[in-house]
């Protein structure tokens, strides 16, 4: 076992340790794709189609992460509410380019350089960016629809890379899903990983201005959040919440303009902010 093996073992023992054992046939709502060994990228998406019987779509060029916004209505969000071109992002997001901009908490900024040195560009997932100019030429993005065997969209895969390096800043697989400490449907976001991945459920609500806000604050296990799941030497799955707290706030500006506030916080700890400016590609 490599150096980097050894890590990446200790870290699954560490997070099997942490969290708890879960079954995967009675909390569903915790299924998600995850990885097999290497770096991440696009090699999860094969497999979740094979799983769901279906085939991955590469040549899409209208791809949405949400092929349908009303799967989230629900009490308090209803999909109508939005804006059309908020909407339209997340129904027929290949159409769309974005540029981004990012600031890191002073405090914060040297564990996610940590985490971006020992993991993000290692294996080429979670690589959030660290330095404003490492975002400053933009980001490329591709969404690649998973469907089951009655050609239903199961996951959206929807990679993006730095423009100036052709890094994999983030591989997610993307769908709606119910979890059981909340009334509707969350935004059900996964980032692959080797034996594993983080899940991230984002709760929607519309404001009146036709903006989308999706949060994963603190709760319980169970509610909308963030957390590891981890698959042992038996093939037992054991998850854990995090205390890794985001909200996106997806809106259209007096100018017409689409953009995303992106707030990132490690429990109490205001960390990371991004930008983002969407535009018709």
């Amino acid at each position: 076992m490599t150096g980097w093996a050894r890590v990446d073992h200790a870290t699954r023992v560490m997070w099997r340790r942490l969290g708890r054992p879960v079954d995967l046939d009675t909390q569903p709502w915790l299924q998600a794709p995850t990885h097999t060994a290497g770096p991440v990228g696009d090699g999860w998406l094969d497999a979740a189609a094979r799983a769901a019987g279906g085939e991955v779509v590469r040549d899409d060029p209208t791809a949405g992460l949400l092929p349908d916004l009303t799967a989230l209505d629900g009490p308090g969000f209803t999909a109508r509410d939005l804006h059309p071109l908020v909407r339209d992002f997340y129904e027929h997001t290949a159409t769309w380019r974005m540029d981004a901009w990012s600031q890191w908490s002073p405090l914060a900024a040297p564990g996610g350089s940590l985490v971006a040195w020992a993991f993000g560009r290692r294996v080429q997932q979670l690589a959030i960016p660290v330095r404003p100019l490492d975002v400053s030429r933009g980001i490329d993005s591709r969404v690649l629809p998973v469907l089951d065997a009655s050609g239903d969209q199961v996951w959206a895969g929807w990679l993006r890379r730095l423009r100036a390096t052709d890094d994999v800043l983030f591989s997610g697989a993307y769908r709606s899903t119910r979890v059981p400490g909340h009334d509707g449907a969350c935004v059900h976001v996964a980032f692959p990983l080797e034996l594993g991945n983080v899940q991230v459920f984002l709760a929607p609500t519309a404001r009146e201005d036709g903006a989308l806000v999706l949060d994963s604050g603190p709760g319980r296990f169970g509610a909308p959040g963030a957390y590891v799941l981890v698959v042992d030497d038996e093939g037992a799955h054991h998850a854990a919440r995090v205390p890794v707290h985001e909200r996106f706030v997806v809106f259209v500006d007096d100018e017409g303009v689409l953009r995303t506030d992106h707030h990132l916080r490690v429990g109490p700890l205001r960390s990371l902010r991004l930008h983002y400016r969407m535009t018709r590609g």
